[in-house]
């Protein structure tokens, strides 16, 4: 049954900008639809839950009422007017995935069944997370759009490890597990700085994959729109994006915050970049642990965000319908 894959967010948090709650997926109509996926698979089982897990619903509850209403309708100079351009736009909340602290690979089962039913809707998917493990389910139900999807990865870090304490599907996992997916095509990875979980062999294998890897520094030596000229024009495209690879100074709440990523204007440039060059049929947002945030800001970062992506996805859909 759908209702039991997906629950409200958590008493006392409200939906995202307090869009309608559905949770029968079956009888989903929207043009956008933010999901929660709470839980990575952990390393150490003692460890579940972590703080990332509370991030769907804090990003949820870190608007106010007034903010709300001023988000969607007043003119946003992020996108050159009101969010949803005063289209017939439906954005809904379907929750989050629901999970039990003692089969944690249900909770990945249930991800990607809920992941497959929105795509197969039309909707394009909004995840939040969770650590940097929740976008594998994603990723597999991408599978039944039946062609190849560009994957854009921004992250401090790579993330081709092939397991962790025996565990294949964690947070330092999720581009190598793309890289097996048949239907995951070139991999472009934007904001690699720092130490993180990367040996030399996984940078052999990522690029011996093929995979573009785009450090921050040369990121910020050539500008961003150099960076959207290495991504393959046309898409389809999925975008994934690690918290940490935002630089810290607009996105604190991170558990590996490193010096060097990706600034606000460079962020907001991708995202607009990105949807004109073709369709994106979904994004995540992963990584955020809401006891390290500092005065809100990575909250008001996050929120910034998904406004950018849903309002700049539907206007570059209607120009390309258009021609």
């Amino acid at each position: 049954m759908s209702s039991q894959l997906v629950e409200p967010p958590n008493t006392g948090s409200r939906t995202f900008l307090d869009f309608p709650l559905v949770s029968d997926l079956d009888e989903l109509k929207a043009d956008f639809a933010i999901l929660g996926i709470p839980f990575g698979m952990p390393y150490d089982p003692a460890a579940f839950p972590n703080d990332q897990s509370r991030a769907p619903d804090a990003i949820r509850s870190a608007s106010s009422e007034e903010d709300i209403a001023y988000t969607k309708s007043h003119y946003d100079w992020d996108l050159g007017g009101p969010l949803f351009d005063g289209r017939d736009i439906r954005v809904v909340d379907c929750g989050n995935v629901t999970a039990g602290a003692s089969d944690h690979e249900a909770h990945y089962r249930r991800a990607e069944q809920v992941a497959r039913k929105v795509f197969a809707a039309g909707t394009t998917l909004i995840t939040l997370g969770g650590d940097h493990g929740v976008p594998i389910p994603v990723m597999r139900a991408l599978e039944v759009f039946g062609k190849p999807v560009t994957l854009v990865h921004v992250d401090a870090h790579l993330d081709w490890r092939h397991e962790v304490n025996g565990e294949t599907n964690g947070y330092s996992s999720p581009i190598r597990r793309a890289s097996e997916m048949p239907w995951i095509d070139k991999i472009v990875q934007i904001g690699l700085r720092g130490i993180g979980s990367a040996r030399s062999g996984e940078v052999e294998d990522a690029r011996a994959y093929g995979a573009e890897l785009i450090d921050a520094y040369e990121m910020h030596d050539i500008g961003m729109d150099a960076v959207l000229d290495r991504i393959p024009d046309g898409g389809p495209y999925y975008l994934t994006i690690d918290a940490d690879g935002i630089d810290p100074t607009i996105m604190p709440a991170v558990l590996a915050p490193t010096p060097g990523g990706l600034d606000w204007l460079q962020t907001r440039k991708l995202i607009h970049g990105l949807v004109k060059k073709g369709p994106v049929l979904g994004m995540d947002l992963v990584e955020i642990a809401p006891g390290r945030d500092v005065g809100n800001i990575t909250m008001i970062y996050a929120e910034r965000l998904i406004c950018n992506f849903i309002g700049a996805s539907l206007r570059a859909a209607i120009t390309r319908a258009r021609r």
